[in-house]
């Protein structure tokens, strides 16, 4: 196993990112075992767009393909994709996944020990345009 792969795998599971295998070991496993996650997903993939025909061309649907779903006891379900910073593609697909999705709840995390653990992207976003707006003596 190279140790780029031996990074991100936990419990035998390769998982796309060193970011994405330590929420699972740090968040989905503890959540799971003491009871505020009931049950998980991996991968789970999402159909953005169908898939149709245009001037005789099959064009190939989109689909985004979430790190994790999250089911908590009362049944609600969250999609959580694990991100350090959000590339173009990212954001676009976020986007017609709260079109096409709207009753469910989608959000981007991250990991900053400055802002205390894992966090909501947002939040991460703010804590960093705050802090580089206190850098700068407020003049951002």
């Amino acid at each position: 196993m190279s140790a780029d792969i031996s990074k991100r795998t936990y419990n035998g599971i390769v998982f796309d990112s060193v970011l994405e295998m330590k929420f699972f070991r740090d968040v989905v496993l503890p959540g799971m075992g003491s009871g505020q996650i009931v049950s998980y997903e991996l991968q789970k993939s999402y159909e953005l767009q169908p898939k149709f025909t245009y001037q005789g061309k099959t064009i190939r649907p989109i689909t985004y393909v979430a790190d994790f779903v999250l089911e908590l006891p009362d049944g609600h379900k969250y999609v959580i994709d694990t991100k350090g910073m959000p590339d173009s593609t990212a954001k676009l697909k976020a986007k017609l996944f709260h079109y096409k999705f709207p009753n469910i709840d989608y959000y981007w995390v991250s990991y900053s020990k400055i802002d205390g653990g894992w966090v909501t992207y947002e939040k991460l976003k703010a804590a960093r345009a705050n802090r580089k707006k206190l850098k700068s003596g407020g003049k951002c």
